[in-house]
């Protein structure tokens, strides 16, 4: 009996492999549950007390400073205490802990030792974050979840354009009435090119009027004129188009004035002129001069442009996405001005610090450290900043050249005619010849 029972041992152990790699592949939140889970809260209670003495997270109940006689003995503290921890609680692809703070103690202390959290724990990620004064949240997540994120879905909304996905599981959206205008740095082949692609795709079936400048003679918006309202190829270009939107601005003005109203969106749907978004891919063509009068009267021409659609558009339903390789007050002191007024940031890879540092540094600096981690092979992921101030890694949707011309050209009959861009273009042909 006892080789039948052995047999029979190790049949059932290779159904239960294949059957857990089954689960692991198809339904990867199940095979969490009963496996990872179990394992990983483990883990964190019991590292917690050991992990917390070695980052300075423990402290001690008595002072670090005795008198002893006349003298003042300075040393480390006696039986530190790790701070109280609530049991792990499972989410769908990770864990969260709640943390209660010893007095003194700042959620700074637990953000540096976020990566010996992540060693300790066997985890892909920590993140750090501090609901109500006195606690800090501690989220893992078991696996990166933007490896192979899933098709998130979204309401669909006027000037709302769906992305991706969070690294939460919930949807990336890129919402224009709340975040008027955003700012997008990424280098090449890190998906910089895919997300405008991915914003077309989601504007075009809209009522708004899509305007483009690209300045690398229309290479990556030029696929997409059949939807443009006007596409701008050189800079030349660039100024007479942004001449007429300011012109169009200061129409859009005297209407709110006149109805005694301060936006558009309070203006009646008949008088309600249709919103405008501005797509600039790599902003530095526009800053950037060969040193000649001409070159540099039409970069500070764009950059003082520029400057007032951000300030003064979003009110008027104008509003700007402007992507750019490099991204940094070299460009211009024009530059530092523009990102003030960008509140919306996504920083894919880049390839100098200043650059991440320049999109997200005045916003968050933890978020400028995850932004330089990602790598060449993480095509599409990104941090972006989110509506509550906060910030995400994020994924788009992968949406290939052809489909994204094919959608373009599917709605081109919706592509509506703004006057002042047309006399704009008129006028600057008419000066070409």
């Amino acid at each position: 009996m006892g080789p039948l029972i052995l047999a029979f041992a190790l049949a059932v152990a290779a159904w239960l492999l294949v059957v857990g790699d089954l689960v692991r592949r198809h339904r990867p939140a199940w095979h969490w549950y009963l496996t990872g889970y179990p394992a990983a809260a483990w883990r964190v209670v019991f590292t917690w007390r050991r992990v917390a003495l070695l980052n300075d997270i423990a402290v001690s109940r008595l002072p670090a400073r005795t008198l002893v006689g006349h003298l003042l003995v300075k040393g480390d503290p006696v039986r530190p205490v790790a701070p109280r921890i609530s049991f792990p609680r499972a989410t769908r692809m990770g864990l969260s802990v709640v943390v209660r703070l010893h007095a003194g103690q700042t959620p700074a202390t637990y953000m540096q030792a976020a990566d010996a959290l992540v060693h300790a724990w066997k985890v892909h990620a920590v993140r750090v974050t501090s609901p109500e004064r006195g606690l800090v949240l501690l989220t893992a997540t078991a696996t990166d979840p933007l490896e192979r994120p899933g098709l998130a879905s979204a309401p669909a909304e006027l000037l709302s354009a769906l992305i991706g996905a969070l690294e939460t599981g919930g949807a990336w959206v890129m919402n224009l009435r709340l975040v008027p205008h955003w700012l997008i740095a990424g280098a090449t082949r890190s998906g910089k090119s895919t997300l405008l692609a991915r914003v077309i795709t989601q504007l075009a079936p809209q009522p708004v009027a899509l305007v483009g400048i690209d300045c690398k003679g229309g290479m990556e918006l030029g696929l997409f004129a059949d939807r443009l309202s006007a596409l701008a190829t050189c800079r030349r270009e660039a100024v007479a188009v942004l001449t007429a939107l300011v012109v169009d601005m200061q129409e859009r003005m005297g209407a709110c004035r006149t109805a005694g109203v301060r936006s558009v969106w309070e203006l009646p749907d008949k008088l309600r002129p249709v919103p405008v978004v501005v797509l600039v891919d790599e902003i530095a063509e526009l800053y950037l001069s060969d040193g000649t009068r001409q070159s540099k009267a039409e970069a500070e021409q764009c950059s003082t442009l520029l400057l007032r659609l951000a300030q003064l558009g979003a009110a008027l339903g104008l509003h700007l996405v402007v992507a750019g390789q490099r991204v940094g007050s070299d460009l211009g002191p024009g530059v530092t001005a523009l990102r003030a007024q960008l509140g919306g940031r996504i920083c894919h890879r880049v390839n100098d610090p200043g650059t991440a540092e320049m999109t997200l540094g005045d916003l968050n600096k933890d978020a400028v450290t995850v932004a330089q981690a990602i790598t060449a092979q993480e095509r599409g992921v990104a941090v972006c900043t989110g509506p509550d101030g906060g910030w995400a890694r994020a994924r788009s949707h992968l949406t290939p050249t052809d489909e994204a011309v094919a959608t373009a050209r599917k709605h081109s009959g919706m592509t509506p005619e703004l006057p002042a861009l047309a006399r704009a273009l008129v006028a600057l042909e008419g000066d070409g010849k």
